[in-house]
């Protein structure tokens, strides 16, 4: 594993790459409230045939937080478009998880020539799914008070992070779910600037709820090769939002694990068989095969 900064139109950008300069890449877009940090293990597991990049966004992990940034799912989807960019990253798989799924999306329908599979893991697109821990954030977009902003606020904690990584999942897998997600990135999000930007995510999710039909067009129109890894006991993304996938690509592989929204740390494993095998059987001639 290699771990990097490039400057992407003046942020100075941090991101971990794993793999040959010139193997097939999988562009690795993190999760809230986690950073590139999610894909440690992913990364040198899949090294030998694939090249792996994945960035820290900025106001997380060790990119840096710019006043002038704009902080929303548009903001970050732009970024990411300009990092692979300057990387020269011409085709890549994108592999979808949490906010990632939002953000590799926008990413994808703008440059839909540049992708060669999806790799989706609890990354929710369909309303009628979403689990009974939204609940609180309904509420909140139905009612925007400042005493349901600060509510907010109060989740953007350690032990607010320690929740959302440890969530619903049954205690023989919470066990294998390291405390330094939490315990090693709070001390880079207890910035005010920080904690503001993932308050203001959290409030961007409602109007975000309206680009979800458009993600299910792009879905149906370009059905990109995709595979679908669901660890349903998460209480934002449970089984109904990943099967819901197979209403607009009918063709994905889908599997159901024993573990919850953070995946790779319970079914490592599971995931990178199946991830290799899927991405190997990418029919020649593709993009991801050259």
């Amino acid at each position: 594993m290699k771990h990097r900064h490039i400057d992407v139109d003046g942020v100075r950008t941090f991101y971990r790459e794993a793999g040959p300069e010139g193997a097939p890449v999988v562009l690795l877009p993190h999760g809230y409230p986690s950073s590139s940090f999610q894909f440690r293990h992913f990364m040198p597991a899949m090294a030998d045939r694939w090249r792996l990049v994945a960035p820290d966004y900025p106001g997380f992990g060790y990119s840096a937080t710019p006043e002038d940034f704009p902080y929303t799912f548009d903001g970050y989807a732009a970024f990411l478009d300009r990092f692979a960019s300057v990387m020269g990253l011409r085709h890549y798989a994108l592999y979808l998880h949490d906010y990632g799924s939002q953000i590799g999306l926008r990413l994808a329908m703008k440059a839909p020539e540049r992708v060669t599979a999806l790799i989706i893991q609890n990354g929710d697109i369909y309303e009628d799914e979403l689990g009974p821990k939204y609940k609180p954030l309904k509420d909140y977009w139905a009612d925007p008070t400042p005493s349901g902003r600060d509510r907010l606020s109060q989740a953007v904690s350690e032990e607010g992070f320690r929740d959302e990584f440890v969530g619903e999942v049954a205690e023989h897998l919470a066990e294998r779910i390291s405390p330094d997600l939490w315990e090693l990135s709070w001390p880079l999000m207890d910035t005010p600037a920080r904690r503001e930007i993932a308050v203001g995510l959290m409030e961007g999710l409602r109007e975000n709820l309206g680009w979800f039909p458009r993600y299910q067009r792009y879905l149906r129109e370009h059905r990109p090769p995709t595979l679908i890894v669901w660890g349903p006991q998460d209480g934002y993304m449970p089984e109904g939002a990943a099967r819901a996938y197979l209403r607009d690509l009918p063709d994905a592989e889908l599997h159901l694990l024993e573990g919850g929204h953070w995946a790779l740390e319970t079914n490592l494993d599971e995931i990178v068989a199946l991830t290799r095998d899927f991405l190997g059987r990418l029919a020649p001639g593709t993009p991801l095969q050259r």
